[in-house]
Order: C-alpha cells, then structure tokens, then sequence
C-alpha cells in the first residue's frame, strides 16, 4: 500500500481527515440566572484518575461558552445513542436550546441531560489556548455512570450509534 500525503492541508482536508476518528458527544451544560445554558461538543476526553480530569475543546468564537466559563459547576452528559436530535437541538445558534429535553439540574447549577450514559459534575481547572480552540480543563467532582446505555458517535461528520459491549 501506497500513502499519498498532503503537505499543506486545508480546512476541508484536516475535517475529513479528523472525520475518520469516531468521538462521543457531550452537552455541556449550566444553569445561569435561572435558565439552562449549553452546548455540545465532540472533543471530549479523559486525562486523569488521580485527580479527577477531562477535557474538551471549544471554539475561540463560541458565545455560549463565555456564559458557562465562570460558573461553580457545570454539567457533562456523555449523550446516548437516543440523543440524536437533543445534540442537533443544544447545538443550534438559534432557539430554545432545551425546549422539550428533559434535564437534572443540581444545586450547584450543574445541568444535566436526562438518559445520558454518563454525568460529570465539574468544575473549571484551567482554559488553555490552543490554534482557533480552547482546552478547557475540568475536575469531576460527582458522576454517574450507566455503562449499558449505547453511546452517540460522531463519525464521518455523522451522528450514530455503538451497540453496548454485551448487548
């Protein structure tokens, strides 16, 4: 087999090229002034047992971000295979961002989505620059975890879903 490599990508050729490699899907959410705030992202991952960590990776442009960046708490949901249409729904720019989705909201304001695979309480460690992203560091401070529910991928610029191990 042959490679054939381009040397200077473009930002079409870097997304099909990053398109090969499946990703979970996480809302990340908060409640400010009262209401829910969120978004989704696809950049998820963990970095650290002990303490705690994980990351993702949000856009330098994103304006809801700012909204949840100073917040105690924050929620991830690491979406299940059902949460297609709530995903395409937290990522629009426009709309009610949450109308019709059931949500958990802690005291702490950390928002949830309802059936998730996984809930992450967190707080902020640390935003890093990173090219046209942000990294943003988190500490898990309380989790639920429900390992039979079948994650929701994000691969080949598609949403779909991975049967669960023993299913």
């Amino acid at each position: 087999m042959t490679l054939s490599f381009v040397t200077e990508p473009d930002a079409g050729q870097l997304r099909a090229a990053y398109s090969c490699f499946p990703t979970g899907v996480v809302a990340i959410c908060g409640e400010r002034e009262g209401a829910p705030i969120g978004l989704v992202a696809s950049s998820f991952t963990t970095v650290s047992l002990d303490p705690p960590l994980v990351s993702f990776c949000v856009q330098h442009t994103s304006e809801t971000w700012p909204l949840l960046a100073g917040l105690p708490r924050i929620g991830l949901s690491v979406l299940g295979a059902s949460h297609d249409a709530a995903c395409r729904q937290l990522a629009a720019r426009t709309g009610d961002r949450f109308a019709g989705l059931r949500t958990t909201t802690t005291e702490d304001g950390a928002v949830f989505i309802d059936d998730g695979a996984a809930h992450l309480e967190c707080s902020v460690v640390d935003v890093l620059p990173a090219g046209d992203h942000k990294i943003v560091l988190l500490e898990i401070v309380a989790l639920s975890a429900r390992p039979t529910v079948a994650p929701l991928v994000f691969h080949a610029s598609t949403f779909m879903s991975v049967q669960a191990l023993g299913g």
